[in-house]
């Protein structure tokens, strides 16, 4: 097999490189075998029936079954179409079987990878209980199986539902203690119906949902889930989309409701996790999101050090208005208002007045209250040590992750790499490192910042959580090397 140009640029790298985020496509009879064993030969026949696709994200792969006016009537989210690369075949196979990659990990550039589902990333947000459980667990039960024989270079992630806290820790407990797997894929958010819609119109009720980001307004205290991350090592990492609601909900263009929609999920946990104080409360606990870019993550720090800075508890009385002068107010409207002062005398200071503000309990003014910020500084600190994004390699976002004289406070985000092998990002897997490393030919980025890319900051991702996460290995000498560097 001739080197390729990615397998040419690690030969020249000191230092491995680890893919946080490629994808299996998974060997489906496998899968339904698995399925079978889990909920017998009529889960096996739910699984495929409709029955799976209510609900939730499940709803955008109704599309085919509807005609063109339903579609236009229901509003229905264009679907996910052709989303697997088919032009070369080797790469199909590749991404479907796991010793064909381990031999080609080589010329893609690849020393380890962390492999993520392409079926399974819907199953953690199946709206059925049974189904969506049964999913899980057989997904989980089978690629723990599928891919043992190769742990030196890969590992795949496990689909850990969250509709509640307690399936999610059942499901954790089981992967981790009986199964022996040390990477999760969490769903990143859950569409929860809305009480007064099902209550007034149950037969429209799917229509319309709220987001349970799980720390801000949740329907449930999903800090036991962290918790329990915590206690069994292992780092929550999500992949979970966001087609289907906000602005991506063409019911024709598929292109419009993917471009940003994993950044858009990613945002929505992110910003609730910070704002409800996960990472005060759980420091050492490392979280990634996946697919989504870093470009987003740097707006929504910058962003927050800005809004803290006008609107924290301390500041909050620059906008009572009870500090109004009605008096001084009064004088001045009516010394230059002209005619409209005279048409309308009294009414801009009655508090009626739609800029006379409201009437606000002064013991919840603080809305970063939660995540207890006393300085701007802590917005850094809070942010940057316990947030991961992964990046795919065409990105030329990725660059904003380590601009220290852009990021405030001079940060640089953790970005990782993430190589989305297997699918249509990847027309052809031996070239994404070569992609990646565009950057740094182009200066934009520095090889040293590259290799914080692809190796140090994937690195302090899993073994934050779990030291040992890469025993066994073939980058652990590497890995513990540069563990004990980062600790002199």
């Amino acid at each position: 097999m001739p080197t390729s140009k990615s397998a040419a640029i690690r030969a020249k790298l000191d230092h491995p490189v680890i893919d946080s985020d490629g994808h299996m496509i998974e060997f489906e009879p496998g899968f339904l075998d698995y399925l079978k064993q889990e909920g017998g030969a009529s889960m096996v026949k739910r699984f495929l029936s409709p029955e799976r696709n209510s609900g939730g994200w499940g709803r955008l792969f109704r599309w085919y079954g509807l005609s063109p006016e339903e579609r236009l009537d229901q509003r229905a989210t264009r679907s996910p179409w052709w989303p697997l690369p088919t032009k070369n075949t080797l790469d199909r196979a590749t991404a479907m079987l796991p010793k064909l990659l381990s031999e080609r990990m080589d010329s893609i550039g690849l020393d380890f990878t962390v492999l993520y589902p392409t079926l399974g990333l819907q199953f953690p947000h199946i709206e059925n209980t049974e189904i969506r459980r049964a999913s899980c667990r057989a997904l989980n039960t089978f690629h723990a199986e599928y891919f043992r024989e190769y742990a030196s270079r890969m590992t795949p992630a496990a689909a850990i539902p969250m509709h509640t806290p307690q399936e999610a820790i059942e499901e954790l407990e089981f992967v981790v203690n009986e199964l022996g797997l040390k990477a999760v894929m969490m769903a990143g958010h859950v569409q929860r119906p809305i009480p007064v819609v099902e209550r007034a119109a149950p037969e429209v009720a799917e229509h319309a949902f709220w987001l349970d980001t799980f720390c801000l307004d949740s329907a449930y205290d999903y800090d036991p889930v962290w918790a329990r991350c915590v206690e069994l090592k292992v780092a929550p990492t999500f992949h979970s989309p966001a087609m289907g609601w906000g602005s991506r909900t063409s019911i024709s263009n598929y292109m419009y409701n993917h471009i940003g929609h994993f950044a858009a999920s990613g945002e929505a946990l992110c910003k609730a996790m910070f704002m409800s104080g996960v990472t005060r409360r759980f420091p050492t606990l490392k979280f990634g999101f996946l697919e989504s870019g870093v470009g987003w993550a740097c707006n929504l720090y910058a962003d927050m050090i800005g809004h803290w800075e006008k609107r924290n508890g301390k500041k909050m009385d620059n906008y009572d208005p009870a500090n109004l002068n009605p008096e001084q107010l009064l004088d001045l409207y009516q010394r230059y208002g002209g005619k409209w002062a005279e048409e309308y005398p009294g009414r801009l200071i009655d508090e009626k007045n739609l800029m006379g503000g409201t009437r606000e309990d002064r013991n919840t003014l603080d809305d970063w209250a939660r995540c207890g910020i006393e300085t701007a500084e802590d917005i850094k600190e809070l942010f940057v040590h316990n947030f991961y994004f992964g990046c795919e390699a065409d990105d030329p976002m990725n660059a904003t992750a380590f601009n220290a004289g852009l990021n405030p406070f001079g940060a640089r985000l953790k970005a990782i790499f993430s190589s989305d092998i297997g699918h249509w990002d990847v027309p052809d897997m031996e070239e994404v490192l070569e992609e990646a490393h565009e950057l740094v030919e182009h200066e934009v980025i520095s090889a040293d910042d590259f290799r914080d890319f692809v190796f140090t900051n994937p690195t302090t991702l899993w073994t934050g959580t779990n030291p040992d996460f890469f025993k066994g290995t073939v980058v652990e000498a590497a890995v513990d090397k540069l563990l004990a560097q980062e600790a002199a």
